[in-house]
């Protein structure tokens, strides 16, 4: 069979239905159109999701709301079971889990959780291990280490306190300009007096 000689399958292929050539051609007149109205116009349609007037389908589904914390660190999950596929006494690492397939990217930080059972000593060395991971690694035989420092409670507390300090100050700042536009008791009595003086006079 040469190159020239290739057809699609019977079937596979339709030829185009051209409407609106007259009555002769089966899709004459209104060609598919139906009577007036606006899907009849030439041009563009309504927009997509466009109901009628009516609420839209999109806007009657409900939705969720939050807050979104741009510090989170996404770690990527590695657990015992995926290891298992490690020699006795093999250094697991971010570079030897891409090669052995586990993780597709070193992008994220890698995370090793306690799904599974190891039988092999292993020293892993990730950015993170869960408590209970370490503890079926050190069972093993092996060890664990985390290559990311974690925040001690004093960090975390010293960063809750700068938080809480600066919404005070906020606060505080807030209330000096409102006070600021507001007129003291002084300038008030300056204006009553000056109303009241003035009243005789006008007399």
């Amino acid at each position: 069979m040469e190159q020239h000689e290739l057809r699609p399958p019977r079937g596979a292929k339709h030829a185009r239905k051209r409407v609106g050539r007259g009555n002769a051609g089966g899709q004459g007149t209104y060609a598919g159109k139906g009577t007036k109205g606006q899907q009849a116009r030439a041009g563009s349609g309504p927009r997509p999701g466009f109901e009628g007037g009516q609420t839209p389908l999109i806007r009657r589904l409900p939705r969720r709301r939050g807050f979104h914390n741009p510090f989170r660190v996404a770690f990527t999950p590695v657990n015992l079971r995926d290891l298992a596929k490690f020699p006795a006494n093999a250094e697991v690492t971010p570079e030897t889990l891409r090669e052995a397939g586990i993780v597709r990217s070193l992008s994220k930080p890698i995370k090793v959780l306690s799904l599974g059972e190891l039988s092999a000593p292993l020293t892993v060395r990730t950015h993170r291990v869960s408590t209970a991971a370490r503890a079926k690694i050190e069972a093993a035989g092996g060890s664990a280490e985390e290559t990311m420092a974690r925040k001690t409670p004093d960090q975390k507390r010293k960063r809750k306190g700068a938080i809480a300090a600066r919404a005070r100050a906020e606060q505080v700042a807030a209330k000096q300009e409102k006070r600021a536009e507001e007129p003291s008791a002084e300038e008030k009595q300056d204006d009553s007096g000056s109303e009241t003086s003035e009243s005789p006079a006008a007399e």
